[in-house]
């Protein structure tokens, strides 16, 4: 382990992204992510990596899956509306099987919304928010260490499982500065690898390949759209990644990821304060979502409580883990909202009084 060193969530990512052997960005500013370009565009230089300020966030995400279709490590960054620009180019490299890293640090909406920090980007990144049959992998950070640590895991799940990923994180997480140690102390070396089964061949060499997002033979691309069905399933198997605290015996359970999940934590401690008997579930995987993990921690508890940063998203998937076995209810938080520890200690109250309330009135 290295050094602890103070940085912004947004330098961070980006560093451990450049740690991590990112060598091409291209993107285009929009508050609240400005310090990811802004670093990138004297860091990249230093490690003889290549950073373009692009013309349009259309733009920027076309020239990723060029830089991509050679084997490079690629990596874009936006927020929420140019993060949807940027959906029909995801897709394509999506139907090309390529390996791209993409951040979305969100801000309140629909339309042009605020710049503060949100979480109404849930159904974007784990719907596959472009067209198509397609997943994209998506880490949530809820510190700036995990900012700066999750790039790496991004681009190695990518590469293994030829398809994008990306890091959700939020206005506050990208703009606060915290100590981060980066986990492995010395940058990837890809110099030594062998060549990129994407990559595109015909000189020097080279196996010759092409890198393609559609096939017009008869029954060609069904056969290609089932192949990578089996791809995601073996991801939904095998990277499931989540966090629990105090989840062996309690009377509400919350979940929550990101900023809200901090929250969640200062909750917590209301809570023993109080004589509550409450837990947390972070999903920290959003796609692939941690469904059986969170159904086993919810049969635990009295009820579910979702904390989110927008009226209400990642609460859907956690009502298909739960499947009716305890109820679950929303705090949420929209348009640059914040919840805070007490709030939902709060809400977590009303919810146990209402249940052990036999008036059948209470509301």
């Amino acid at each position: 382990m290295g050094e602890k060193t103070l940085m912004k969530g947004n330098e961070a990512l980006s560093e451990g992204a450049v740690r991590a052997g990112c060598r091409f960005f291209s993107g285009y500013p929009i508050t609240p992510q400005n310090e990811i370009p802004e670093y990138l565009a004297w860091r990249l230089p230093e490690v003889n990596g290549v950073f373009v300020q692009a013309e349009s966030e259309t733009a920027a995400i076309n020239m990723l899956y060029g830089a991509a279709s050679t084997g490079v490590r690629t990596m874009t960054s936006s927020s929420s509306p140019g993060i949807s620009l940027k959906l029909e180019g995801i897709s394509y490299c999506a139907g090309a099987d390529l390996p791209i890293f993409f951040v979305n640090v969100v801000r309140g909406g629909p339309g042009l919304g605020n710049i503060a920090g949100a979480q109404s980007d849930y159904f974007q990144s784990v719907k596959g928010g472009g067209h198509g049959d397609y997943r994209v992998i998506t880490l949530a950070p809820n510190s700036v260490h995990e900012m700066g640590n999750f790039p790496r895991k991004c681009y190695e799940l990518a590469e293994k499982y030829r398809m994008p990923a990306m890091i959700l994180a939020d206005g506050i997480l990208g703009q606060m500065m915290e100590p981060v140690e980066f986990e492995d102390e010395q940058p990837v070396d890809l110099s030594k690898r062998a060549e990129p089964a994407w990559a595109l061949g015909n000189s020097a060499g080279r196996a010759k390949r092409v890198v393609s997002s559609y096939d017009l033979r008869e029954g060609e691309l069904e056969k290609l759209v089932n192949a990578r069905a089996e791809r995601y399933h073996a991801v939904e198997e095998n990277e499931v990644l989540w966090e629990e605290h105090h989840t062996e015996r309690m009377d509400i359970l919350l979940v929550a990821y990101g900023t809200s999940s901090r929250a969640c934590l200062e909750a917590l401690h209301y809570a023993k304060e109080k004589g509550l008997s409450v837990g947390l579930f972070r999903p920290i995987t959003l796609w692939p979502f941690p469904y059986r993990q969170l159904a086993a921690a919810a049969g635990r508890a009295k009820a579910v409580l979702t904390v989110e940063m927008s009226l209400g998203q990642m609460v859907e998937d956690v009502r298909l883990a739960v499947n009716g076995s305890v109820p679950v209810h929303l705090h949420a938080r929209p348009g640059g909202g914040l919840p805070t520890g007490a709030d939902i200690v709060a809400q977590a109250e009303k919810i146990l009084a209402k249940q052990s309330c036999s008036c059948g009135g209470c509301k």
